[in-house]
């Protein structure tokens, strides 16, 4: 296959080269406008810009000036006629994105050049003079490489970033240019370590922010978000845009709306998904701190929307009765049947021994050899002793050759296996089953028999049908067995999560101990994820089972996973250096095409062909002699590590050695920065997580130039191709000599579960002693396709995922949108007229085709208040559709006429209040009752006054709607979080569960949507005013903001000095060196304002100060 795609390449050219030769042209372009740029005076630069910015203006002017007018039209329309004008604007909004994205690629090269000029200058010159503009005024009155001289600004080329001094000294280089284009376009920017990502974001960042609808730059931590706002900002800032960083500032605040507003924000992927979710929980316009999702550029594009993809971001709150959980009663029942698991199966791997080490053993006894080996492996794979006889010769192979036959024929005979065992683990799965064996093993002493054993609901309801019970003890029957299912399914969903617990998760390698807290080891990074926890109660199955404090369940009141967060954005695009190999996964699922850009120099880094050795033991011998042989040569070395256990235990081979080195793992963040920092000096040797300090280069000594460069060690390949393609990457940044050389074992996870049986089958032939390796390219290409069946496999799971989580989207969608519309209230009639019609459809063709016109009338009466415009013999002879158009048309008349009366009746008292208190109320309060109970409806007092008291009504509206959508959306959560853990037991009926997941949402939404719509028709219809009096009509109290109190998300919303894991969340990256502290500016109040204006600092920016 490998020859195939090579020879096709010749013959059609590889992609990345006709990638490159697309751009090509506009990058002539810019160089042209480049040379006319580099012309101008300083002043001339920053008109430069202004002029792109009226071009941009100007093409869309058009439409924004008729979608104005369309709304204004909209606030008096008639409901039915609101619906056409929001239409229009909608199409009208569609050709405003179309035309910016014509006007922004026609403006490209000249912005480009605009900000590679201002890059120079600010290299070149300590000093930039510009004539001053308010802007500039605004920022000299905090900054201090701001001053104001007279009617000059001067910039100067040093400014704070990350708490130090920085001294811009960077320029783009032609291939900049190149992954400007492609982020500006929409996609991927695979670019090598080194090759200054962050630099190119400025070029289609500059660009987008031109057109003033907002870009965002995402960063995987808040150290990140911070540096690079304040380290890029003033490229930008130069030119009269603004820039603001989310992490800044508390969630909720005006100063993170204020950033969110700004023309380009920074923040974490994290803090905009959860501000997304904040917003739709708000209660008041003046809450909601985003603005339409537009353009964002993503760093580390493949740990956010690959690794971090498919974790929920969830805010969830107490839920009743959450601390009544099974965990601690039933770890009991696992323990017993562990440790019996594990007493058998030591057996039965000793027998096997015996059989298959046996002299002159019959082929019946290596038969039984065979089997007895292929059992224990399936009863506990993970099993050490096992592992280390699988790497002995002709072991695995035997052992394949036996799990091959019982595999003939569908599974047919590996019962013969698995039914002695107490339990079958599946690795490759990630699943644990009970046989009949262990049901009946840790049921033995108990009553019922079944206590582990879920019910056949079809064979059950069954025998009651013919049972020839009453119908009242038939329904008491059928309630029992509903009942006894409902506890029997959460039962033996505990146990199966707990045995997930005891036998697939290991502590120190994919979770660890802290402060009493079971705290999860991101795979990829071997960083701690702050907050996170294992869904679906598997979190608290592991907190059982290492004897901490299991926590309550908590219900979800707003969740979202960051691969849908990110697909709501207009246009999205992200860099990396590691996105190739997940190519296919960006495209499925975001549309993301990858395109690598050329380095600036050629790479000399030495990748070695993969050194394979039969056991762990033995590689681990060869890693550190290695590694002693580097450090005598002078060589820095950093070694790659896939567990906390592995940098542990290398550790400890290193100090025997007596070799001085740094370990980073999760155990060890706090130092990350200065480790990174110190990995690339002489002698170094650092041992590390693969992606441990991504987004920091190691810098080279000239001295560890000459010695060869930094030298990588990958202890494990890992099951990801892009993992071990970063930490090769950390050697060989812009033309840096150096190595990389990883080391195999068949005992490796990924050696076991999906490498070809064929390395293990040549050494066996070539009859390897212990200590010897093999090395050759076949063998290194046969792991890379044993990594790309894990990618594979792995892309299967989150594609699936993203399927449950769709299903959840597509309903948010609907819900967020309705909310959205109601808390503005500019599409609210609209969407009721839609909730009006929906709700009498529904009634009709309950009743239609019946002869229960009587109940049919009774139930327009007391739901909708009017009596049915059609008698019975016109219900009988009408069809559904006319029934319905009849009722609703009477209906829209009967509440027009509603919304007149409650106007009519308030407008007297409104005016009065207006006339007599208006100087002293803004907002007023006036209850509104729908006969159960009384609403105090809160409207502002001069709008009310304006429009004759159809303000009132429009709040009326607003709160009603609000309230009902807010209620049924909790509960409907509540029930999808249910129900997606009770279809899991579906797969026991050998039924798909995403199936039934579909099926089952769709009826529970659809019977949610039909409750709002009746419930918030009702209450409108019902409405009026209670009272006449004026003193009835109070002031309203300021409006209360959302209480975030009572809910947690899943990260440390503002780390501090109590958590000294601040900034380990995530994907901590770069940490900077402890410094003396570094402020801003500090101005005296009575010294005058820096911004030139001659005033003291009291009277003008230093405004509202203490």
């Amino acid at each position: 296959m490998a020859f195939i795609n090579s020879l096709l390449g010749k013959i059609f050219g590889n992609k990345s080269d006709r990638d490159i030769k697309e751009v090509t042209p506009v990058i002539e372009k810019i160089k042209v406008e480049y040379n006319r740029i580099v012309q101008l005076s300083n002043d001339g630069l920053r008109e430069e810009s202004d002029k792109i910015k009226s071009i941009i203006d100007e093409r869309i002017k058009p439409e924004e000036d008729e979608i104005a007018q369309l709304k204004i039209e909209g606030e008096e329309a008639d409901i039915q006629a609101s619906e056409k004008i929001y239409a229009k604007i909608d199409k009208l909004e569609e050709k405003i994105i179309e035309k910016l994205e014509e006007v922004l690629e026609e403006v490209l090269p000249a912005a480009f050049a605009i900000v590679k000029e201002t890059a120079r200058r600010f290299v070149e010159n300590e000093n930039v003079e510009v004539t001053a503009r308010d802007y500039d005024r605004n920022l000299a009155a905090t900054r201090n490489s701001i001053i104001i001289n007279g009617d000059k600004a001067i910039w100067k080329n040093r400014w704070l970033a990350g708490g130090n001094e920085i001294v811009w000294n960077m320029v783009h280089y032609d291939v900049q240019l190149i992954g400007g284009i492609v982020l500006h376009r929409g996609n991927i920017a695979e670019m090598a370590t080194g090759e200054g990502k962050t630099l190119v974001a400025t070029l289609p960042v500059f660009l987008n922010a031109l057109a003033r609808r907002g870009v965002h730059i995402v960063t995987v931590n808040d150290y990140l978000s911070k540096r690079d706002a304040e380290w890029m900002g003033p490229i930008y800032e130069f030119h009269g845009l603004t820039v603001d960083c989310i992490d800044k500032h508390q969630p909720n605040s005006e100063a993170r709306r204020k950033a969110y507003n700004a023309d380009i924000t920074f923040g974490t992927n994290n803090e905009f998904g959860f501000d997304y979710l904040r917003d739709n929980m708000s209660i008041n316009p003046e809450d909601l701190v985003q603005r339409k999702h537009h353009y964002a550029i993503v760093d580390e594009v493949d740990s956010v929307l690959v690794d971090d993809a498919r974790t929920p971001l969830i805010i969830s709150g107490p839920v009743p009765k959450g601390e009544n959980q099974q965990f601690e009663e039933l770890k009991g029942f696992v323990e017993k049947l562990y440790k019996a698991q594990r007493e058998l199966v030591n057996q039965i791997f000793i027998d096997a021994k015996k059989l298959l080490s046996k002299e002159n053993a019959t082929s019946e006894e290596k038969k039984e050899g065979g089997l007895l080996l292929l059992r224990a492996y399936k009863g506990l794979p993970k099993n050490k002793s096992i592992i280390k006889y699988l790497s002995e010769e002709g072991m695995k192979a035997l052992l394949q050759k036996t799990e091959n036959f019982y595999m003939q024929e569908n599974n047919k005979n590996m019962h013969l296996v698995t039914d002695p065992l107490y339990f079958i683990i599946e690795e490759k799965q990630n699943s644990v089953e009970l046989t009949d064996f262990g049901i009946e093993y840790i049921s033995k002493n108990l009553d019922d028999k079944e206590f582990f054993v879920l019910p056949d609901m079809g064979g059950k309801m069954a025998d009651l049908e013919h049972s020839g019970l009453s119908p009242e003890e038939l329904i008491e029957a059928k309630d029992k067995l509903l009942q006894d299912y409902a506890v029997k399914s959460e039962r033996v969903h505990t146990i199966n999560q707990l045995f997930k617990a005891y036998t697939m998760f290991e502590k120190d390698v994919e979770y660890v101990i802290i402060d009493n807290k079971v705290k999860i080891v991101d795979e990829q990074t071997g960083r701690i994820m702050e907050g996170r926890r294992y869904s679906d109660g598997l979190h608290q199955a592991i907190e059982a089972k290492e004897n901490v404090k299991v926590e309550a369940a908590t219900q979800t009141f707003a969740t979202i996973t960051l691969q849908n967060y990110f697909r709501m954005y207009h246009k999205l695009a992200g860099m990396t250096g590691t996105a190739e190999t997940e190519a296919g996964e960006f495209w499925d699922i975001y549309k993301l095409e990858v395109v690598v850009i050329p380095t600036n120099r050629p790479i000399i880094r030495k990748d070695h062909e993969d050194l394979v050795y039969k056991t762990k033991r033995e590689k681990y011998n060869a890693v550190i002699d290695e590694i002693v042989q580097l450090n005598n040569a002078g060589r820095p070395v950093l070694v790659g590590t896939t567990s906390v256990e592995i940098s542990e235990l290398l550790s400890r081979m290193l100090k025997i050695k007596g070799i001085k080195h740094n370990v980073l793992n999760a155990k060890l963040h706090a130092r990350e920065a200065e480790i990174v920092a110190e990995a690339g000096q002489s002698g170094t040797v650092t041992i590390a997580t693969n992606m441990a300090g991504r987004g920091t280069d190691i810098k080279l000594t000239e001295a560890v130039r000459k010695a060869g460069g930094l030298a990588i060690i990958g202890t494990e390949r890992h099951d990801s191709r892009r993992v071990d393609r970063q930490l090769r990457g950390r050697a060989g940044r812009q033309g840096d000599p150096g190595s990389s050389q990883f080391y195999v074992s068949l005992e490796d996870d990924l050696m076991r579960l999906f490498g070809s049986g064929r390395i293990s089958g040549i050494m066996d032939k070539l009859g390897l002693k212990e200590g010897e390796v093999i090395q050759h390219s076949m063998i290194s290409k046969s792991i890379e396709r044993a990594q790309q069946k894990v990618e594979e496999n792995n892309f299967g799971i989150r594609k699936r995922l993203l399927e449950y989580d769709d299903v959840m989207n597509s309903q948010r969608e609907v819900i967020y949108k309705k909310r959205r519309h109601a808390l503005f209230g500019e599409r609210l009639e609209v969407d009721l007229l839609n909730m009006m019609y929906d709700s009498v459809e529904e009634l009709v063709n309950e009743y239609h085709g019946s002869d229960n016109f009587e109940d049919f009338n009774m139930e327009v009466l007391r739901l909708l208040s009017i009596e049915s415009p059609v008698n019975a013999d016109d219900f009988k002879r009408m069809n559904a559709a006319e029934v319905t158009d009849a009722v609703f048309e009477k209906m829209i008349a009967a509440y027009n006429r509603k919304v007149e009366a409650i106007s009519k009746q308030a407008y007297p008292v409104i005016r009065d209040v207006f006339e007599t208190k208006g100087q002293m109320y803004n907002n007023i309060v006036v209850p509104i009752s729908d006969g159960k109970r009384v609403y105090q409806i809160i409207c502002n007092l001069e709008k009310a006054y304006k429009n004759k008291g159809k303000e009132l009504v429009k709040s009326y509206q607003k709160q009603i709607v609000l309230r009902t959508i807010d209620e049924a959306w909790k509960e409907e959560l509540r029930e999808m979080d249910d129900l997606k853990q009770s279809v899991q037991n579906a797969s026991y009926e050998q039924k798909d569960p995403l199936l039934i997941y579909k099926f089952e949402s769709f009826n529970l939404f659809k019977a949610m949507v039909a409750t709002v719509n009746k419930e918030v028709v009702s209450t409108l219809m019902k409405g009026y005013i209670p009272t006449q009096n004026p003193d009835h009509i109070r002031e309203a109290e300021a409006r209360k903001k959302l209480d975030l109190s009572r809910f947690k998300t899943q990260k440390s919303e503002m780390p501090g000095a109590d958590n000294p894991m601040e900034g380990a969340n995530t994907q901590t990256q770069e940490r900077a060196k402890p410094q003396p502290v570094t402020v801003e500016k500090q101005v005296g109040r009575n010294d005058p304002c820096p911004c030139g204006s001659g005033k003291k600092y009291k009277h003008c920016h230093g405004v509202g100060g203490v």
